[in-house]
């Protein structure tokens, strides 16, 4: 009976070791934002609900949105699982918010070749002067959230400082050497091996690491996620906005498309979505949408360019201020910028212009054609009664405010009820 518990006893410990041995595997590569937050943080849920010896958190990133970051790093902080940052592949970099998610880690691991720093919070706007009051608040916010997460982990806090404050950035041996990471492995299969053994300090106390030979479940994102990792591009939300606004303006001054309106309108509505998720910056929508309203007034008043040139100085003014982010590489493009000043510039001045010019052109089919139309008395016509002119060549009923006689020419003022009004041609 003892041999058969002992046994038992034996069974469930080795299954529950099994268990454990499994580590979940996730990628970050590209910008810290919404999407990348959730992917993280629900992964961290789903290792911390099945057991998991380690999240692995494979990494190449140039920085991202503030608030994303902090909540990536609250997850990392407060997880019950082990968390393992790579920088990985080689020529990947832990840029600006990747710091602190890297510093957050239990453990911190890079691959040859890769780099880490240069989180300096930075303006956003053209001219911004990074030695006001707000810009120090947002300076010394970071360098204080950092320095905790350095002195949470047992890390250098000055390199850590010095990353937030002067941008300095590290190659792998220099980050090993300064105490910024733990060690430098060329793949994964190489970093569960020697981080195997290692005993870290997670939520729920000291756990140490079983990841030699564990299985590895990597998670990608899902069909929401990279969704919303697509409209949380500041590129991809730009182009957007201005999609939306092509649309609807193409079909409210020409009439009858409906395509047009309907697919500037879903844009648009995608555009107002991303802005929830991203620092927009209201002077940069603002000086946008003063550029559409010169374009607009351009076309209709005609000043020969005046007001068209300073549309398009809003619209490039308005685009390279559209997203303020205190931390990171949140901004739009140069090159798309100025291909969409071009576009938006040529779209506004030549198409819609020549809608407008098609609505105000005289008509050249039916009724509203024959005014201004010349023609001759056929028979005469004098001040309240009808009398008769050839127009066109059709013999039509009409009146005159002026006495008429036959073989007199005449032009056409007006058509009503089938009788066209006509004076003296000139």
């Amino acid at each position: 009976m003892k041999v058969r518990l002992a046994f038992l006893i034996l069974f469930f410990a080795a299954g529950a070791v099994i268990a454990s041995e499994k580590v979940v595997l996730i990628r970050l590569d590209g910008m810290i934002d919404p999407a990348s937050a959730d992917y993280i943080t629900n992964a961290i849920v789903k290792a911390e609900k099945e057991n998991a010896a380690a999240v692995v958190i494979e990494m190449n990133t140039p920085g991202g949105l503030l608030e994303s970051m902090r909540k990536i790093v609250q997850s990392e902080l407060s997880s019950s699982v082990p968390v393992v940052v790579y920088i990985y592949p080689r020529g990947s970099r832990a840029g600006s918010a990747g710091v602190f998610v890297t510093l957050a880690a239990n453990v911190a691991a890079m691959a040859p070749g890769t780099n880490i720093g240069a989180a300096h919070p930075v303006g956003g706007g053209i001219g911004s002067d990074t030695s006001s009051v707000e810009a120090r608040k947002i300076i010394n916010d970071a360098v204080a959230f950092v320095k905790a997460i350095a002195e949470q982990r047992h890390r250098n806090i000055k390199w850590a400082e010095n990353a937030v404050r002067f941008s300095i950035s590290s190659p792998d041996s220099e980050a090993l050497k300064e105490n910024v990471i733990d060690l430098i492995s060329p793949n994964l299969d190489s970093l569960l091996n020697e981080i195997d053994g290692r005993v870290v300090e997670t939520s729920s106390g000291k756990v140490a690491l079983h990841t030699r030979g564990a299985t590895v479940q990597f998670i990608p994102m899902s069909w929401g996620e990279q969704l919303l990792s697509i409209l949380s591009d500041p590129n991809v939300t730009y182009l957007l906005l201005m999609a939306g606004i092509f649309g609807i303006g193409f079909e409210l001054f020409n009439p009858g498309g409906v395509l047009p309106g309907v697919v500037g309108g879903i844009c648009l509505i995608l555009a107002l979505y991303a802005f929830q998720t991203l620092p927009l910056n209201f002077a940069g929508l603002a000086l946008i949408i003063l550029a559409i309203i010169l374009f607009v007034a351009e076309v209709k008043i005609m000043t020969h360019g005046a007001l068209a040139i300073g549309g398009i100085i809003a619209l490039f003014l308005g685009s390279v201020m559209l997203f303020r982010s205190p931390l990171g590489n949140v901004s739009v493009s140069l090159s798309i910028i100025i291909t969409t000043v071009v576009v938006t510039a040529v779209f506004f001045l030549w198409i819609v212009g020549l809608g407008l010019r098609a609505q105000q052109r005289k008509p050249t089919t039916g009724f509203r054609a024959m005014v201004g139309e010349t023609g001759s008395v056929m028979s005469e016509i004098v001040p309240g009664a009808n009398g008769q002119v050839l127009v066109h060549g059709e013999i039509w009923k009409a009146i005159a405010d002026t006495p008429l006689k036959k073989g007199d020419q005449v032009t056409v003022e007006s058509f009503s009820n089938w009788i066209l009004k006509v004076k003296p041609k000139n």
